[in-house]
């Protein structure tokens, strides 16, 4: 059973969520506008919150910003509600931070098995993928801690972006497509959406600065962990 919070003004789509997400066996609790959202998730924080990207007080994207922000709610999950088209502001919500979305109109049981996937995610990390802090030239990870520097300045990843880096520094000289990315980071179709790889990467190698190279490029193909640290300077 994980703790949920729904942020969904359209109160029948939001009774629906709820209703279903409790059938499933979790905890959940809905509101209609963002700040109360973020005054509950504070309180309590969630485990993962299906939040709307048009609300009718603050913008669903900085309701995201804002809980990515804060050191308490950072690593709650996020699956966001969007609009059929509004591929601007899924693209936004990935790069703040967000595990996944949903396009509306959606089936509840898309919305379900999202959920079941971050959320196994989240669990299979905390529970396997303890590990001794690792050094590779000006970069250091403890995945563990879920803390990262690049020459001794440390650098806030989110956690989906931390899975990343670390699913490439672990298969580090070896090329990773796109597909097995998304199967194997975010847990899903790797016949889709391959632009959310591309969008996490890059804001991956901007957050990495200075060690944003070790993570190459291959064209046509994927990307690659450099095998060496020198290989990535």
């Amino acid at each position: 059973m994980a703790r949920i919070l729904v942020i969904e003004d359209e109160a029948d789509i939001r009774q629906i969520l709820e209703y279903n997400l409790r059938q499933a066996g979790h905890d959940v609790t809905g509101v209609e506008r963002g700040n109360d959202g973020l005054a509950l998730a504070r309180e309590r924080p969630p485990d993962l919150v299906v939040l709307d990207l048009m609300l009718p007080d603050i913008a669903g994207l900085d309701v995201c910003r804002t809980m990515k922000a804060d050191a308490r709610l950072r690593h709650v999950a996020v699956i966001m509600l969007t609009a059929k088209g509004s591929e601007i502001d899924r693209i936004v919500g990935l790069e703040l931070g967000a595990d996944d979305y949903v396009t509306k109109p959606f089936s509840v049981r898309e919305v379900l098995l999202r959920v079941q996937a971050v959320l196994r995610r989240a669990s299979t990390a905390d529970e396997s993928e303890s590990t001794e802090p690792v050094v590779f030239g000006r970069l250091r990870i403890d995945y563990t801690a879920h803390r990262t520097w690049v020459d001794d300045r440390e650098v806030s990843l989110t956690a989906l972006e931390m899975r990343l880096l670390w699913t490439l520094y672990q298969r580090r000289g070896r090329v990773q497509s796109r597909g097995t990315l998304l199967g194997d980071v975010w847990d899903a179709d790797p016949e889709n959406n391959t632009r959310t790889v591309d969008t996490h990467v890059k804001r991956l190698r901007e957050k990495l600065g200075a060690a944003g190279d070790y993570v190459e490029t291959v064209r046509g193909v994927g990307y690659r962990f450099a095998a060496e640290p020198e290989a990535g300077s």
